[in-house]
């Protein structure tokens, strides 16, 4: 059996919605549909981002295979080295270990989740 869905929504654990939600507007472009200190939302074309409250949330540790990552993004850009200072500039840091050499760049964004930019395919 074959289910046909689509993709409407994917909510993430936040220790600060408003603000993560602020953070992917700014790096993403997307508006902002709801903003509570308990959930915020993004959404562009069909599809929502949300940031939902969880008290006492610890974000992942870099670099950790041990550790539990709840999501990772993957953000396509047309310059790294641009989007860098413009995503860390907005509240994202750089850590350390960064594996992906020219390939990618990993940042964590304000409340420590890791997300990566990557080079936007050329058509």
């Amino acid at each position: 059996m074959t289910v046909s869905a689509d993709l409407a929504m994917v909510n993430l654990d936040s220790s600060d919605p408003a603000g993560h939600a602020a953070f992917y507007h700014q790096a993403l472009g997307w508006e902002v549909t709801h903003s509570q200190p308990e959930y915020a939302m993004i959404r562009s074309g069909g599809v929502s981002i949300g940031f939902g409250l969880v008290e006492g949330y610890q974000p992942p540790s870099w670099p950790d295979s041990t550790g539990d990552k709840r999501y990772h993004l993957d953000l396509y850009v047309d310059d790294l080295a641009a989007a860098e200072q413009q995503l860390v500039a907005a509240g994202a840091s750089k850590p350390d270990f960064q594996p992906g050499g020219d390939r990618w760049v990993v940042l964590l964004d304000p409340i420590g989740q890791p997300f990566c930019i990557c080079p936007r395919p050329q058509s």
